[in-house]
């Protein structure tokens, strides 16, 4: 039997990247997905993906950030499947600059993303889980249920350029740690993975004049590493590069599973052995 079949995961930002990766992980183990994008044509196709190996799936496109996303994410999970076993918030992006040169409505942008809406994700699930372990409890069963929120070694050290990105990131560590006091009444573990330097979308190679872009609610976005400094940071981690989506995947996967059903409020690092 697969290790959390039947489990009802909610993973934001899956429609590409390491959030598709873990919802194809998460899929191939049993778990029915509720997928999010930006992009409609983007999250169906993961969709499309986790059917054809005969797992379930639906998609909800949107802005994490948007008002009314939590409750039609949340929504999704209970209307199809009726409960809530699984919650990743994985959605993101990076916007920087020095200090000096930030605009408040970068420091929002990636405030309201990173921290924000898995709030809001983790507000709305709440009554829904509640309610469930009560039920749980009357019955004489006991389920454990899992968050896991991503983090990044930016969020744990610093990262000049990013004083929106580590804030947030640092501040994804301390729900964490709130989250798992919390909900541990509910028997549900809350652990956060802190990335290092994965190759994404977000983190490609600057190649020529005109950087990659991602565009958030009208908005440009300059995504994007330039190749020196992809270079200088490869040459620091210990394993010798970067990780795949796939590698920081797994990394979440591992408090998906029934063995961290006793491991709450940490965090772990993803990062070839990176920590600086």
């Amino acid at each position: 039997m697969a290790k959390i079949d039947g489990k009802v995961a909610l993973v934001s930002g899956s429609g590409r990247g390491i959030g598709k990766a873990l919802a194809l992980k998460l899929a191939s183990e049993g778990a029915r997905v509720v997928v999010n994008d930006l992009d409609a044509d983007v999250a169906n196709e993961t969709v499309d993906e986790i059917r054809s190996v005969g797992a379930e799936a639906v998609a909800i496109v949107g802005n994490v950030a948007a008002d009314d996303f939590a409750d039609r994410f949340v929504g999704a999970a209970m209307d199809t499947w009726g409960g809530i076993d699984i919650i990743v918030n994985n959605a993101g992006f990076t916007w920087d600059s020095v200090v000096q040169k930030m605009t408040d409505d970068q420091w929002d942008a990636v405030i309201d993303v990173h921290i924000k809406a898995p709030f809001r994700i983790l507000r709305a699930a709440a009554e829904p889980i509640r309610i469930a372990t009560k039920r749980e409890a009357m019955e004489g069963t006991e389920v454990v249920r899992k968050v896991v929120n991503i983090s990044s070694i930016a969020g744990l050290y610093g990262n000049a350029g990013q004083i929106n990105y580590s804030s947030a990131k640092s501040a994804m560590i301390g729900m964490t740690r709130t989250m798992a006091k919390e909900w541990g009444r509910y028997k549900v573990t809350v652990n956060c993975v802190a990335f290092g330097y994965i190759k994404t979308r977000m983190t490609q190679p600057i190649e020529g004049e005109k950087p990659p872009t991602l565009n958030i609610d009208g908005k440009d976005i300059r995504v994007g590493v330039q190749p020196h400094m992809i270079q200088m940071m490869e040459a620091i981690i210990p394993m010798g590069r970067g990780g795949t989506p796939e590698e920081a995947a797994n990394a979440v996967y591992l408090f998906c599973t029934p063995e961290s059903d006793y491991i709450s409020g940490q965090v772990i690092v993803a990062g070839g052995g990176l920590l600086i």
